[in-house]
């Protein structure tokens, strides 16, 4: 376990890497390809991939197509989306961490007396 010092200085460290991303989106690119007639009626072929975003919105899955040129700023902001969920899921446990070193130490008691 690491001490309180420590956890705090994460906990400050993970917030401002939060603040410091500037778009994010929700959701998951996928391909799409489509059947598509040969000339000549001889078969046919895969046209694509087209990209897809898509993402939950209440009971609905909602999609867009994503054309060529916004391809790698849309996988830049699920990159951010991703490493914003990291960052909660750790500033989480981290807090959670605090609360129970502030228990064993007696801390929260400490505090309550200041505040008198």
């Amino acid at each position: 376990m690491h001490s309180l010092q420590e956890i705090e200085a994460r906990r400050e460290a993970i917030l401002r890497e939060m603040l410091s991303i500037r778009a994010l989106r929700r959701g998951t690119l996928n391909e799409q390809y489509f059947k598509v007639a040969v000339r000549g009626g001889k078969g046919e072929t895969l046209r694509g991939p087209y990209f897809v975003l898509s993402r939950r919105e209440g009971d609905k899955t909602v999609s867009r197509r994503v054309r060529a040129e916004e391809l790698e700023r849309v996988r830049e902001d699920l990159e951010a989306h991703k490493r914003l969920k990291e960052l909660c899921r750790e500033f989480e446990e981290l807090t959670e961490q605090l609360g129970t070193l502030a228990q064993n130490t007696g801390e929260d008691k400490k505090k309550a007396r200041r505040r008198r």
